[in-house]
């Protein structure tokens, strides 16, 4: 029964004091009470605050949006670190394109120009997605999880803090506006006592109005003062909390120091990777445009390639080669180069070269050779070899 009488009493008090709040700020509202203006440094830390609260917001959101553009699987992440639980891995777009290269480049034949032109890119693009998904994980723990820390830890604080503070000054300002009140009363009564007025009971009654007033106004001064008190005391815990705010920034631009640092590695890694990848495509002679035995443009002569007149070109132009033999020199038509093998070739005829992975040999384009094809030379052995097959050298 006590415990219930407790209750009540209690859960009256702070329906009193919550009324006394709201009639407060609706008279602050309306002008019709005055409001204790918090000192200029305070007004700069809490605008300061709310700053910062809101652009790591805005920056943390679109830092997601940058490195996870797919909406449904942001609200997919969300809802498992809401769970507490780890998402599922996926793989992600470089990953899926590179394995659908792959796929195409299997089934074209790793053999010809184009299918082994799709593995190699399929191949970069699946390092690619790689270098990517370390990028993401890197960000989330070294940039967004400190961002997102704040909002949702420090800042909270503050802000529960902040609103405490707000409490404790319209209490303050309410017990201002009580005492005001009951000395405007008392004073007016002390007005109306000191009137000659007839009958005994009129000035018995009006003596009693007047301690009663009394006994209230020194009632309000002692609320003011433990409201003056209580609101001092949460102005300086606020204003600690917020001074923290200088050592979030300075903790924000270390964060900021390494997501640079990470974006530095991933696009320095996608930069040599797409180089490789160039050097491994762009290595073919530019006489080879084409995957099939259309008739191929012939390549024009460095400066510091042999030059090849011009009737010498007229009367090659429409040549088909089968065999070294059918030149006398046939470096004449383009420089030589160094190629690595990649595969093991058995020569189909005496105009092939066989091959054995990971020897390296001289090769040279001969004009009017199938688009698919070099001329190949170990020591004193020459022959045709497919292009396909080799991994020409700087």
């Amino acid at each position: 029964m006590n415990i219930m009488d407790f209750n009540v009493k209690k859960l009256a008090a702070d329906a009193g004091t919550f009324l006394s709040r709201a009639v407060q700020f609706t008279e602050e509202k309306l002008g019709q009470a005055e409001k204790t203006e918090l000192d200029a440094h305070l007004e700069n830390l809490l605008s300061k605050a709310e700053c910062t609260k809101m652009w790591t917001e805005k920056i943390m959101k679109q830092t997601e949006v940058l490195l996870q553009p797919n909406p449904n699987a942001r609200i997919e992440e969300f809802v498992y670190e809401k769970l507490d639980r780890k998402a599922p891995s996926r793989i992600n777009n470089p990953e899926l394109l590179g394995q659908y290269m792959i796929d195409a480049g299997t089934e074209f034949g790793p053999g010809t120009a184009y299918g082994n032109a799709l593995i190699k890119c399929g191949e970069t693009q699946k390092r690619i997605g790689t270098a990517d998904r370390e990028l993401i994980q890197t960000s989330a723990l070294n940039f967004l999880t400190p961002l997102r820390n704040f909002i949702e830890g420090d800042y909270k604080t503050i802000a529960k803090e902040r609103k405490l503070l707000q409490n404790k000054r319209l209490d303050l300002d309410a017990a201002k506006t009580r005492l005001k009140k009951a000395k405007a009363a008392e004073t007016r009564a002390s007005q109306l006592n000191s009137a000659r007025l007839e009958g005994d009971n009129i000035m018995v009654n009006f003596s009693y109005m007047l301690n009663f007033l009394h006994v209230k106004w020194l009632k309000s001064e002692q609320e003011l003062r433990i409201t003056q008190s209580e609101f001092d005391r949460q102005a300086e815990i606020t204003r600690l909390l917020l001074e923290g705010i200088s050592s979030t920034h300075a903790h924000h631009l270390r964060c900021l120091n390494d997501f640079v640092e990470a974006q530095m590695t991933y696009y320095a890694q996608c930069y040599q990777y797409m180089l490789d990848l160039q050097k491994q495509l762009g290595s073919f002679p530019s006489i080879y445009h084409c995957n099939n035995n259309q008739t191929s443009v012939a390549p024009i002569p460095s400066a510091s390639s042999n030059v090849i007149g011009s009737s010498a070109l007229t009367s090659t132009s429409g040549l088909v080669i089968t065999s070294p033999s059918n030149l006398t020199d046939p470096k004449e038509c383009s420089g030589s180069r160094k190629a690595r093998v990649l595969y093991d070739y058995d020569a189909a005829n005496s105009a092939e070269l066989s091959l054995l992975a990971d020897e390296v040999i001289t090769v040279f384009s001969v004009i009017g050779m199938d688009s698919d094809w070099l001329m190949g030379e170990r020591g004193n052995q020459k022959g045709r070899v497919p292009i396909t097959y080799l991994e020409l050298l700087n």
